[in-house]
């Protein structure tokens, strides 16, 4: 079976010697190429953006374990009981229990030394200005 004549016809124009449909094929290849140069182009770009971001995410990671490492040698219960009695405080004896109605006659504990009291955390000092 023989294709219908316009058809024929495109097939057989010839621009310059070249026929039509080779110079429409050359064109779709060579966007297709570039098509392609570009895709790779944008996932070598993303995988460079990947490749930040999960040495950002160790990183991070590293980060929380030295913080929870911090917060438990400070949160450790001989560090707090240390401090404690170097400020003079110490946990309550069962002696030391009253009832509402002996409240009036309970001394009051003797203040700690001012050196004892004052710690880094606790002053603040003003930035030069």
């Amino acid at each position: 079976m023989k294709p219908p004549p316009a058809i024929r016809r495109l097939f057989d124009w010839k621009i310059r010697g070249v026929r039509w449909i080779e110079i429409i094929g050359v064109v779709c290849v060579g966007a297709m190429l570039c098509s392609v140069y570009l895709v790779k182009a944008g996932a070598q770009r993303e995988a460079t953006r990947m490749a930040e971001l999960e040495a950002d995410i160790a990183q991070d990671r590293q980060r929380v374990r030295l913080l929870r490492a911090e917060a438990a040698r400070l949160e450790s219960p001989a560090r707090l009981d240390a401090l404690s009695k170097g400020l003079g405080l110490a946990p309550i004896d069962a002696d030391q229990r009253v009832e509402e109605t002996e409240l009036d006659d309970v001394e009051p504990a003797p203040a700690p030394p001012a050196e004892a009291a004052a710690s880094p955390a606790a002053t603040v000092q003003e930035a030069p200005q």
